[in-house]
């Protein structure tokens, strides 16, 4: 875990020797992509601690719909991208389960805000997931991420299936495909900029 010599957990920025980090949340249900979202943008090796999922979790985790899945987070991925010679984005990615939920409450502090990402076949996991962004304070995006099998549903349709308050965004990605991932980051930190404006020059 990286250490910060100093921080505005309130801002979502830190200080770690001569770099100011943002630190971003990626949440969502199981086996919606937020290990391959970290992984595909990581400029670094990701910091994974993807496991074998084993039957002791089948009376905990619901796989249904998710057939080739053998693997899960059990603590969170990390991977880094930098903007410039002092910026660095530092992206945590969080365990999906329910479970694991107190992990996502630790992850999220002092993060600028947090992107969500769901699949359209499960999307009643990111329910409680949204909930507790929310009840965290944090501003939030929600990202559609596209699978071969899932369901393709209208935004509004969506927007109103998750009852996303209208200044929420909806976006839409494949997480696997680097372009998309970043264009992905790109409008959800423009999102976050809108809501932390840098100060006006005196």
């Amino acid at each position: 875990m990286p250490d910060f010599e100093g921080s505005d957990p309130a801002a979502g920025t830190h200080l770690r020797g001569d770099e100011t980090v943002v630190k971003l949340l990626i949440g969502g249900g199981l086996g919606a992509g937020k290990t391959t979202l970290v992984g595909t943008l990581s400029e670094i090796r990701v910091l994974s601690t993807e496991e074998t999922m084993t039957r002791a979790s089948e009376a905990t985790d619901d796989l249904a719909g998710l057939p080739d899945k053998t693997t899960t987070t059990v603590a969170m991925d990390f991977g880094r991208i930098t903007l410039d010679e002092q910026h660095v984005l530092y992206l945590f990615g969080a365990p999906g389960q329910p479970r694991f939920r107190p992990i996502l409450q630790h992850l999220a502090r002092g993060a600028l805000g947090a992107l969500v990402l769901v699949d359209t076949s499960r999307l009643e996991d990111a329910y409680p997931v949204i909930g507790e962004v929310e009840g965290l304070g944090l501003p939030y995006a929600v990202a559609v991420n596209r699978f071969p099998t899932s369901p393709s549903y209208p935004v509004r349709q969506l927007r109103s299936a998750m009852a996303l308050p209208e200044h929420t965004p909806l976006l839409v990605c494949d997480a696997r495909q680097r372009a998309s991932a970043r264009t992905l980051l790109i409008e959800f930190v423009e999102f976050l900029l809108t809501r932390y404006p840098e100060p006006a020059p005196r």
